[in-house]
C-alpha cells in the first residue's frame, strides 16, 4: 500500500518545513507557524483550520522533531488539538478557532492512559457538573497551556475531560524529560467542571479511546522525525569521516548499520502514517471489534519507537564515534528527544501488552 501524502498533504508538509527552516527564534516561530495556518493543521476547516487530520498532524511533527523546533506543536497538532476535532462536540470543536489563530493551547498527557488501563483522575458527578480527583502526570508545555484534556474514570466508564487551565484546584508541578521538551504533572484537588466538559460527551470509552491514539499519533511522529535527522547526521559523517586514509561509507560494515536505520526509519514511517490514516477515518470510534485495527497499528507504530527506532540511534551513536556523546552536536538532542518519546511511551514491555491485550480483546 503506497501511504506517500496526497498533493495537499505534501503541501502543508513542505510549508511547514519552509517556516521551521526559516525561523528559530521561539517566538518569531510561534508567528510563522500561525500565521501560514500550520498551527491550524489539525483544527476542523468549519473552526479555521486547515482539516488535515491525524496524517496532516503527523507529517509536520515530524518535520518539527527533525529539526528539533522550538514550538508547541506536539500538544497544538496531537495531543489537545487532534481528539477534540476527531470526537469533540460542536461547541468543542468551534472553541479549537484560538489554537489556529496561535492565541490558544490545550495539552494532554503523553501517554494519555490507556482506557482499559488504570486512569489517574477520577470524575464524579457533583450537583450540575463533575468533581475531578487525582494526578496526570506527563504533559508537554501545560504551562503554556490554556486547557488540558485529561482522561479520567466516571462510574460509566473511561472518560476525557476538557479543564481550564486556570479553574480552582488545579496545580502543575514541572517534571524533568531528559529532552528540549517541558513537561509537567497536574494535580487535581476538587476540581469542578460543567458536564459539558467531557469530551464528546462520552463516558463509553470511545474519546478515552480517541485521545489515547492521538498520543500514540503525536509520539511516534516525533521520534520519526528525531530518527530521520539522526540518519541525515550519520549518512553525511560517514562520508565526510576518514579512517585510515579511507571515508568511513566505504567500510562494508558501516554501510550496513547505516541501512539499518534507514529501515528501522522507513518501517515507523509506515507503521505511522498507517495508523494515522485510520485515526482519520474514525474507525477507532465506531466500537467495530474486529473490524477496528487503529489501536493495533498505532501500537505497533509504538512497539518501533520503543525497539527499533532506539537502538537505531544508538547505532547512529555508535558510528559517530565520540562525537556521537558530545551533547552540544545535534545528534545528542534528537537522540534525548527520541527516548524521552519511547519512556513516555513506556518501554517496549508495556506496548506488547497493550498489543496482546488487543488481541485478545478481538479474539
Amino acid at each position: 500500500m503506497d501511504f506517500s501524502p496526497d498533493p495537499a498533504q505534501e503541501e502543508l508538509r513542505a510549508l511547514a518545513a519552509q517556516v521551521l527552516d526559516r525561523e528559530d527564534d521561539p517566538e518569531r516561530l510561534h508567528r510563522a507557524l500561525a500565521g501560514t495556518g500550520v498551527l491550524g493543521t489539525a483544527v476542523p476547516a468549519d473552526a479555521g483550520g486547515a482539516g488535515q487530520g491525524a496524517v496532516g498532524a503527523a507529517l509536520v511533527l515530524r518535520e518539527a522533531a527533525a529539526r528539533a523546533a522550538p514550538a508547541p506543536l506536539l500538544p497544538a497538532l496531537a495531543l489537545g488539538t487532534l481528539p477534540v476535532a476527531l470526537c469533540g462536540t460542536a461547541a468543542q470543536r468551534a472553541a479549537l478557532a484560538p489554537v489556529a489563530e496561535g492565541r490558544a493551547l490545550t495539552t494532554a498527557p503523553a501517554v494519555a492512559g490507556d482506557p482499559a488501563g488504570p486512569l489517574g483522575v477520577s470524575a464524579r458527578r457533583e450537583g450540575p457538573g463533575l468533581r475531578l480527583d487525582g494526578a496526570a502526570a506527563g504533559l508537554p508545555h501545560a504551562d503554556r497551556a490554556d486547557t488540558l484534556l485529561l482522561p479520567v474514570r466516571t462510574a460509566d466508564g473511561p472518560a476525557a475531560v476538557l479543564v481550564p487551565a486556570d479553574v480552582p484546584g488545579l496545580t502543575l508541578a514541572p517534571q524533568h524529560t531528559g529532552a528540549h521538551v517541558p513537561a509537567f504533572r497536574a494535580g487535581l484537588d476538587g476540581v469542578r467542571v460543567a458536564e459539558a466538559a467531557l469530551l464528546g460527551g462520552d463516558t463509553t470509552g470511545a474519546a478515552a479511546r480517541t485521545l489515547h491514539h492521538c498520543a500514540l499519533t503525536g509520539l511516534a511522529a516525533t521520534a520519526a522525525g528525531a530518527l530521520r535527522a539522526a540518519l541525515d547526521l550519520t549518512t553525511a559523517h560517514v562520508r565526510t569521516r576518514h579512517q585510515f586514509g579511507r571515508p568511513l561509507a566505504e567500510l562494508q560494515a558501516v554501510t550496513l548499520r547505516v541501512a539499518d536505520i534507514w529501515i528501522a526509519l522507513r518501517a515507523l514511517d509506515a507503521a505511522l502514517l498507517a495508523g494515522a490514516w485510520r485515526l482519520d477515518r474514525g474507525a477507532d470510534t465506531t466500537g467495530a471489534g474486529d473490524t477496528d485495527d487503529t489501536g493495533a497499528v498505532l501500537e505497533s507504530a509504538a512497539l518501533l519507537v520503543t525497539e527499533d527506532a532506539l537502538d537505531a540511534l544508538h547505532a547512529a551513536q555508535h558510528l559517530h564515534g565520540g562525537l556521537g556523546v558530545d551533547t552540544s552536536y545535534p545528534l545528542h538532542r534528537h537522540f534525548a528527544t527520541a527516548a524521552w518519546a519511547a519512556a513516555a511511551l513506556g518501554g517496549p514491555e508495556a506496548r506488547l501488552d497493550a498489543l496482546g491485550a488487543l488481541v485478545c480483546g478481538a479474539a
